[in-house]
């Protein structure tokens, strides 16, 4: 059963995508989502969050991510592309979300929306930006599991 953060995550991909494809205000897609029969189920602040987050930072985000990708940003599918920029975003702007969970999160996202192997892409990329955003958190995880 999905928990309401993970609700939450779903619904601002669609949103990140929709963006992506139509470049709608962030307004514009929160009204959109507040719509869908299952959005009262969601951590609706926290998708608010993720959506606006996404959107007024995706320049910055890119550029955290564009060294990590072994293709240009516009190759990616819409689909990867969303979940980066919205994963990137809570790992750089969440630190109270364990990184773990960030990328878990996203992987399973990328399963259920994305390509067949879009989830081994993103987790790669995701790992590396982990290491470079929070890497005394990785530090830690890795001294408790030796």
């Amino acid at each position: 059963m999905k928990n309401s953060r993970r609700r939450a995550r779903e619904f601002a991909l669609q949103a990140i995508y929709q963006w992506l494809l139509n470049e709608s205000d962030a307004q514009t897609l929160l009204a959109q989502l507040k719509e869908q029969k299952e959005f009262p189920k969601a951590d609706q602040a926290l998708a608010e969050a993720l959506l606006r987050g996404v959107i007024s930072n995706a320049d910055a985000l890119r550029e955290l991510l564009t060294p990590l990708l072994d293709r240009k940003m516009k190759e990616l599918s819409p689909v990867e592309h969303a979940l980066l920029l919205l994963s990137a975003f809570e790992l750089r702007d969440h630190a109270d979300t364990p990184y773990r969970v960030i990328i878990n999160e996203a992987i399973e996202l990328a399963k259920s929306f994305g390509g067949t192997d879009g989830h081994k892409y993103v987790n790669g990329v995701l790992d590396k930006l982990a290491a470079e955003l929070r890497p005394n958190e990785i530090g830690a995880r890795r001294a408790q599991t030796s």
